[in-house]
Parts: structure tokens; C-alpha cells; sequence
């Protein structure tokens, strides 16, 4: 069976979102590298990224996830631009890499095919239903028009992810993130966290959602799409990508270092 899997690079693994607009292009080219043996190994790839400092801090500052606020109204359109504009710049930033490395890419901004947010939001992903000689399609959580009062928010790439391996017959769900090897016990760096290998629904989990920062939910909002996508997808996975070869143990083994979440 032909591998298709579905990947999620995290903000906070392609940028540091405590910075703004810095990209970290040693953790991209080592991701790279992986996405090439993937591709090697003859998978259908299909690629989301997230914002990291790119979107969130500007998000925050102007609660674009809130929706239009009347007395910010001015401000708040400026920043939905600029968002749009620094989240396509990182887009650039990495589709440049992969095509250093000879991997072509086409382009799907969800500000030009999606509208709303959360996991129903609407637009067509059929175009992401590519064979293993086709383009890498690449999309990115952005600001995305609502259709309602609320004008605009924000669709992440965890809602992204949902949809894109249900709907697209994925053998493979997985998420890169950068702070740790899977889901921890608790937050990274605390004494007595450890990595939960299999999580399922009755799991707990003690993460840390860093609201200073993310506007997309965090480690809670991986974790609740990925015990959906687990109901009908065998594979469902939250790696360390800072390691990004351990997506080569799990395609040629079948196991890996990792979370891996079960369905139930």
C-alpha cells in the first residue's frame, strides 16, 4: 500500500515564536532532508505549516481571532494584511528550501480557498489529493474571511490538518512540534514529565497552553484534532521534529519515538 501522509510542521519548530518573523532554517533544512526520503520512499507528502512568530504575536496583539471589534476596526484590517502577507513570506521561506532540494511544491493559501474556522470550516480540498509524481501541496493556518459578522479569524493549521487527512485518504497523520519527543505528562522541562507513547481518549494530560503566544489553542488543540483524525486514520502521530528522522523509523518500521494517538 502506498504511503500518503499528511504533515504538520508547528510554529514553534520553524520559527521562534518569541521573536518576531525569525525563521529557524537549520530546523527546516534538517526537515527537509526527512521530507526527501519521504519522497524517496515513493509517499504521496501533504504539507501544512504553522505560523509561529509570523502570525501569533501580531494575532495577539490585535485579537484577530476574536473577530472584528469596531473600535479597533482600522487597526485590526491592517494587521489581518500584514498577517496575510508575513504568513506567505514564511510559506516562501520554506517552499525555497524544498526546492533547493529538488522537491517541487505548489502553493495553497487558505485566505484564497477557505472560509470560517475550526474544524467545519468551508472550502474545497480535493486539490490536495495528489499522486507521489505531483507537486508537494503546501498550505499554512492563516486569517481566513468568516462569512459573518465576525469578517475574519483565524484557521489553524491543526483544523487544517483534520480535514486534509480525513478527506484525502491518508495512511499517515503526523505532527512535527518543537519542544519536546511527543505529548509529555507535563509541560516540557518539568521535573517528572515524560513522553506518553500511545494517548487515547481517556488520556490525561497536564500540557501547558503559553496564551501570551499561541492564539490557536496549543498542545490541547493538537491533541483534541488528533483523537479525531485517530477515528479514521490508522496512523496519527506527535513527533519531535527536531529529530524529523524518526518519520523515516516510522514509515520503514512501522514504530518510532512519538506519541502515538488511538482512536478509540
Amino acid at each position: 500500500m502506498a504511503f500518503r501522509v499528511v504533515i504538520k510542521l508547528g510554529g514553534g519548530l520553524i520559527t521562534d515564536k518569541s521573536s518576531m518573523k525569525k525563521f529557524d532554517r537549520k530546523a527546516v533544512d534538517e526537515v527537509v532532508d526527512s521530507l526527501c526520503s519521504v519522497s524517496e520512499l515513493g509517499a504521496s507528502i501533504v504539507l501544512v505549516h504553522g505560523a509561529g512568530s509570523y502570525g501569533h504575536l501580531l494575532a495577539k496583539e490585535y485579537e484577530i481571532a476574536s473577530g472584528l471589534k469596531l473600535d479597533k476596526e482600522v487597526e485590526q484590517w491592517a494587521a489581518v494584511e500584514e498577517i496575510r502577507s508575513d504568513m506567505r513570506e514564511l510559506n516562501a521561506l520554506i517552499i525555497g528550501r524544498m526546492n533547493e532540494r529538488g522537491l517541487e511544491c505548489s502553493f495553497h493559501p487558505p485566505s484564497d480557498w477557505a472560509t470560517g474556522t475550526g474544524a467545519d470550516f468551508s472550502g474545497d480540498v480535493s486539490h490536495f489529493e495528489r499522486g507521489a509524481d505531483e507537486p508537494i501541496p503546501i498550505t499554512f493556518g492563516d486569517v481566513v474571511d468568516t462569512g459573518d459578522e465576525t469578517k475574519f479569524g483565524i484557521l489553524s493549521g491543526d483544523d487544517l490538518m483534520m480535514r486534509l487527512s480525513t478527506e484525502c485518504d491518508a495512511t499517515h497523520c503526523i505532527f512535527l512540534i518543537g519542544d519536546s519527543d511527543g505529548v509529555l505528562t507535563g509541560p516540557p522541562g518539568e521535573d517528572g514529565s515524560v513522553l506518553i507513547t500511545q494517548l487515547g481518549p481517556e488520556t490525561t494530560v497536564n500540557g501547558k497552553h503559553n496564551s501570551e503566544i499561541d492564539v490557536t489553542g496549543g498542545i490541547g488543540l493538537k491533541i483534541e484534532r488528533s483523537l479525531e483524525i485517530a477515528k479514521l486514520v490508522q496512523e496519527v502521530w506527535i513527533i519531535d521534529g527536531r529529530k524529523p528522522g524518526r518519520v523515516i523509523d516510522l514509515l520503514t518500521s512501522g514504530k518510532t519515538i512519538g506519541t502515538k494517538i488511538l482512536g478509540g
